[in-house]
C-alpha cells in the first residue's frame, strides 16, 4: 500500500488529467473531488475514479475542456449548463449564485444540465452546510439497476443526499445510493476477484448472484429496500431528469452507447437558509436538532459520515493517505511515455 501526501496524489491527478487534455479549471475541480474521497477512505469514490474518467473521454462522451455556464433563470431558480463536462465545476460555477438565492428567498433550487458524473454528492453538502445552508441533492446515473420485483436494468443507482450544518464540529450529512451499494463498490469487488454480499445484484435471469462480473455485465443491480428504494429511485429520476430538462437513466444509457462512460445526465440540488425560516430562533432550533443527534448516539448507534470523518481526521493528522500499489500503478500508467 502507498502512502502519499493529498498535495502529491492532487498534482498527480492534475498532471494526468491534464495530460489528456483536461483544462486547469476542469482538472482541478475533478482532482480535488478524488483526493477528497480518498482523503476520507471512500476508495470508490478516490482516486480509482480517474481510470474511468480517462476512459471517459477517450470514448468520446465527455468535454474536457468544457466551461459552464450560469443562468439566473428565476427568483429562486439557477441553472448550470455543463456544457459536457464533469460536474465538479459545474457545481462550483454555479455555488455562490445558489447561495445568494438561498439567503434571499429561503429556498432556491439549481439544476446542473449536460454533466458527466463521477463523484460523490457529500462533497457538494459539506460545500453548502459550510455556507449555513441546509442542503438536498439527486441525480440519476445509467441503467444498472433493476426495479423492485424486475430483472432488467432500468434505474439508475441514483443518490440522494443531504446536509445540516451544525453549531460545532462536523455537519449532519448522508449521501447513499438507491441501489442497495453504490456501482463502484461492485466494481471494486470485480477488480479484486471477491465475491458479493447476497443481496447486491441478480443475473440475467433475476436470479440472486454474488459473481460481481456477472451483475456488472449480464444482470442488474439491486434497489435498497424493496419496493421503497424502488420508489425513491423512481422519484429521483423524474426529479433530476424530466422537471429538470434532462436525461433519464435509461436515456443516459443510450448517449453512452455502449462506450462504458461515466454518466451523462442531469443532477437537482436544493438549498435552505434557516434564517429565513426561523429568523431570531435559529439558535433554539438548532439545538432541539442537537438534542436528537445526542438521542441518536446515546443509544449507541453512529450518525451518517462519522466513519468518513473519523478517516479524514486520522489521515489528516498523519499528513498521508494510502492508495493500493495495484491502483497507483496503473494511475501512472495513464502518463505519457
Amino acid at each position: 500500500m502507498a502512502q502519499m501526501t493529498p498535495e502529491d496524489l492532487q498534482h498527480l491527478a492534475e498532471e494526468v488529467l491534464a495530460a489528456h487534455g483536461f483544462s486547469p479549471a476542469q482538472g482541478a475541480a475533478i482532482a480535488t473531488t478524488m483526493v477528497a474521497g480518498q482523503r476520507d477512505d471512500c476508495a470508490s469514490h478516490g482516486i480509482y475514479r480517474l481510470l474511468g474518467i480517462i476512459k471517459t473521454l477517450k470514448a468520446g462522451k465527455v468535454v474536457p475542456d468544457a466551461e459552464p455556464l450560469v443562468e439566473d433563470v428565476a427568483a429562486a431558480i439557477v441553472r448550470v449548463d455543463a456544457q459536457g463536462g464533469f460536474s465538479p465545476l459545474a457545481f462550483t460555477a454555479g455555488l455562490p449564485l445558489l447561495e445568494a438565492k438561498a439567503h434571499a428567498c429561503g429556498l432556491a433550487a439549481m439544476a446542473i444540465n449536460r454533466c458527466v458524473h463521477f463523484s460523490a454528492l457529500w462533497v457538494e453538502m459539506e460545500a453548502l452546510t459550510a455556507r449555513g445552508l441546509v442542503a438536498l441533492a439527486c441525480n440519476p446515473t445509467q441503467a444498472y439497476v433493476a426495479p423492485a420485483g424486475g430483472r432488467r436494468p432500468l434505474f439508475g443507482t441514483n443518490p440522494i443526499a443531504f446536509g445540516w450544518p451544525r453549531p460545532e464540529g462536523q455537519p449532519f450529512v448522508f449521501d447513499f445510493a438507491t441501489s442497495a451499494v453504490a456501482r463502484g463498490e461492485i466494481e471494486l469487488h470485480r477488480r479484486a476477484g471477491q465475491a458479493l454480499p447476497e443481496g447486491w445484484g441478480v443475473d440475467a435471469e433475476g436470479a440472486p448472484s454474488t459473481d460481481a462480473q456477472t451483475v456488472l455485465e449480464e444482470g442488474a443491480m439491486l434497489t435498497f429496500g424493496g419496493h421503497k428504494g424502488s420508489a425513491l429511485a423512481a422519484m429521483i429520476e423524474l426529479l433530476a431528469g424530466p422537471l429538470i430538462g434532462d436525461l433519464t437513466s435509461p436515456e443516459s444509457s443510450d448517449f453512452d452507447a455502449g462506450a462504458g462512460g461515466l454518466p451523462y445526465h442531469g443532477e437537482l440540488i436544493l438549498a435552505f437558509d434557516p434564517q429565513r425560516f426561523l429568523g431570531g430562533a435559529v439558535a433554539e432550533y438548532q439545538q432541539r436538532a442537537e438534542a436528537l443527534f445526542t438521542g441518536i448516539e446515546a443509544q449507541g448507534a453512529r450518525l451518517p459520515s462519522q466513519r468518513r470523518y473519523q478517516a479524514r481526521a486520522c489521515n489528516e493528522a498523519r499528513g498521508w493517505v494510502e492508495v493500493p500499489d495495484s491502483l497507483l500503478s496503473d494511475v501512472r500508467a495513464l502518463l505519457p511515455n
